[in-house]
């Protein structure tokens, strides 16, 4: 009987601990799950035979060290911050490592010690990181084994709720970890995009003029992802024009998390008391110390000032189309006009009006989704008390987004993750594309908790089976990782739809 120890029965654990559970009699597994709450570490195992709940403080050393000791596998699904030091344990206990959160400078530390113990971590072993990495790397280890040659890599993934259940300003629902959406973004991005290297900070992240049309979704936006740029070499890509991770999400999303942003309601800095203080109460605080009626007449001065000129020259246009009705005169369907090269070019008043109106409704949603996506958050919330204790503005966001963009039981996320590479062979220029999408069965059996979940525990089977045969600290880009785990999330309804076109 082989134990495998998980740390954490959060959102992202449901699936993996089902999955654990399934396959332990078949593979003669011991599960235990260790969890701060100890109801939900139960809830989670159901009852099986096979596992067992446990519940302790995670940073006490000795207690730590007992259950790692009797493990022979480790999952840690943590708080980023907290993974360090299972993982130094496992280093002293010489136990092998699996996680789906980022390799960061504290476990590069130990990677000397890692390979000198001929131990196996396996970091960002989930869905983004983990999925991107091997579906990206099964297409461009095909594609250079064919003699081609990659141009541009653009990798887009994000955790989205599924159409019938999007029914806020939002078009948003929480299916992972709450701190993580609140702080996304904080590190900014490095990219390249047709060989310029490109560094945006947090402030520029969030636009919602950047679009990709997913197969019969249509179009989201999306904002890059961290450091892109660290992964060139990893997947042998140095010399790639373009390579850009970003996240997706609905532009309206993107809208609003920048004003989010320009409210600073994403300081961590504490600042108010809440206890005792409904959500109506804190953010007006907030807003009053950081002048919210200024912002806010200026949002809406600029979207009304855009507008105005070219609401009343419209205006004049069907007034004079009018006039030209009552006398019987034709009014002319098009005009010559010259371009920004100063070429002369006709141009059709229908499409001048289409294109006014369609601008003149962008200005409007603009400003009525701002009000919109505020109020939803809690703007005007009198009854829903906050009693957290000194906050700060992110907390205190984090806590309106939990109780305002919470899954409900019977809610749907989504998960929709798209490769983009163009490459040529000889003189031949393709593009492939491959596209993932995977909706959750309820607030419980999410998208995100299988997708996370599946990889790590599909890696954990292989590596106590002895399929997968590794030492040091690794990511899944290795195709002995990569085949067997995308092969079986395939059995298991995880399946990429590819196409390739000439260009």
């Amino acid at each position: 009987m082989k134990t495998i120890l998980l740390f954490g029965a959060g959102k992202s654990a449901t699936v993996l601990i089902d999955y654990l559970i399934d396959n332990a009699a078949a593979e003669k597994w011991a599960i235990v799950v260790v969890d701060a709450d100890l109801q939900l570490a139960k809830s989670k195992i159901a009852g099986s035979a096979y596992a067992k709940a446990v519940s302790f403080d995670i940073t006490n050393t000795d207690e730590r060290v007992q259950f790692i000791r009797s493990a022979d596998i480790v999952i840690s699904l943590l708080p980023p911050h907290l993974h360090i030091e299972v993982a130094r344990d496992c280093v002293k206990l010489q136990k092998n490592l699996l996680t789906a959160s980022y390799v960061d400078e504290s476990i590069k530390e130990l990677q000397a010690e890692i390979e000198k113990n001929k131990l196996f971590f396996l970091y960002e072993m989930g869905l983004d990181p983990g999925i991107d990495h091997m579906s990206a790397m099964q297409l461009i280890d095909h594609i250079h084994a064919n003699g081609g040659t990659i141009t541009s890599f653009k990798s887009h993934c994000g955790g989205l709720v599924a159409p019938e259940s999007d029914d806020n300003p939002w078009h948003y629902k929480i299916s992972w970890n709450p701190r993580n959406i609140i702080m996304a973004g904080k590190a900014g991005a490095l990219y390249r995009e047709n060989g310029e290297e490109k560094k945006q900070v947090y402030e520029e992240l969030f636009t919602a003029d950047r679009l990709v049309d997913i197969p019969e979704l249509g179009f989201l936006s999306w904002y890059p992802n961290r450091d892109s740029l660290s992964y060139t070499s990893l997947y042998g890509l140095e010399n790639t024009a373009t390579f850009i991770r970003t996240t997706l999400r609905h532009p309206d999303f993107m809208y609003g998390w920048k004003n989010i942003i320009e409210l600073k309601l994403t300081d961590e800095t504490p600042q108010y008391e809440t206890d005792g203080k409904t959500l109506q109460q804190v953010f007006k605080e907030h807003m009053d110390k950081n002048g919210f009626g200024d912002w806010i007449n200026q949002k809406l001065t600029e979207r009304f000032a855009e507008t105005k000129g070219m609401l009343e020259n419209l205006m004049q246009l069907m007034e004079a189309e009018n006039e030209a009705d009552k006398v019987g005169e034709t009014m002319p369907g098009s005009f010559m006009t010259a371009d920004e090269n100063g070429n002369l070019q006709e141009v059709e008043i229908d499409t001048v009006k289409n294109n006014a109106a369609a601008f003149l409704a962008s200005k409007m949603h603009e400003a009525n989704l701002t009000l919109k996506q505020l109020f939803f958050l809690g703007l005007d919330d009198e009854e829903t008390k906050v009693n957290k204790g000194m906050c700060s503005p992110a907390d205190i966001l984090q806590f309106a987004v939990e109780k305002k963009l919470g899954l409900r039981p019977y809610d749907k996320d989504m998960i929709v993750m798209l490769h983009e590479i163009v490459y040529s062979t000889g003189s031949q220029q393709s593009a492939v594309s491959s596209s993932l999408v995977v909706k959750g069965e309820n607030s419980l059996r999410t998208a995100m908790a299988k997708t996370v979940g599946l990889p790590l525990g599909i890696a954990t089977k292989l590596i106590l089976s002895g399929k997968i045969k590794m030492t040091g600290l690794h990511i899944p880009t290795s195709k002995q990782i990569y085949q067997p785990v995308l092969k079986e999330l395939e059995l298991l309804g995880v399946k990429f739809n590819e196409t390739v076109k000439k260009l």
